[in-house]
């Protein structure tokens, strides 16, 4: 079992399920016992969590991935907008998700729910979070994402599983990088202000 593992749930190593600097992050307690595979992606920022977490809650708007692709062309804002951090249970993110739980500055878990989404997907539990690195003169932060997909006992859903982690791992490794990037920028002005 690997770091980060649990006993009841399926974490497989390697590319497309997992991809990352995971740091002493560990799978969330939400996608512990989940009867499929987990995908993870995780990301080391140089910022603290709050940061981080305030940048997360920008997906209320946009996706942070590929602009043309899952945005209608749209482009992700490059600052952050007032208010979005201030979370509810039932909020959009990201066009197909919904927002079920949050703990600031620590954790966002979705799922989908809009009918387009569980169409193409089925309705899946993501759970992004923000774990703080500890040492160094500055702040670091692992941003990390969880899918949990379908459990997968046939042949041809099991090849369904692989193809969603390898889409969800072009999708979702821009995505991180793009918030770690954005997160980052935030930090150094507010260091340098």
């Amino acid at each position: 079992m690997s770091s980060g593992q649990a006993a009841g749930s399926t974490e497989l190593d390697g590319l497309p399920w997992r991809w990352g600097e995971f740091g002493a992050s560990s799978l969330p307690d939400r996608l512990v016992g989940h009867a499929g595979p987990v995908v993870s992606r995780a990301v080391t920022v140089r910022a603290e969590p709050a940061v981080v977490f305030r940048w997360l809650c920008q997906l209320r708007v946009a996706p942070y991935s590929y602009d043309l692709v899952d945005n209608l062309g749209r482009r992700s804002p490059g600052t952050l907008t007032p208010g979005l951090e201030s979370l509810a249970v039932g909020q959009r993110f990201a066009t197909i998700f919904t927002l079920v739980d949050w703990v600031p500055d620590e954790l966002v878990a979705l799922e989908i729910t809009a009918p387009a989404g569980i169409r193409l997907f089925g309705r899946l539990p993501l759970v992004y979070q923000t774990v703080p690195l500890p040492g160094g003169p500055e702040a670091r932060t692992t941003l990390r994402g969880d899918i949990a997909l379908p459990r997968a006992g046939s042949r041809s859903a099991r090849a369904r599983s692989a193809a969603l982690a390898w889409g969800d791992l072009v999708m979702m490794r821009r995505q991180l990088l793009t918030l770690a990037r954005l997160s980052e920028e935030t930090a150094g002005s507010t260091r340098s202000s």
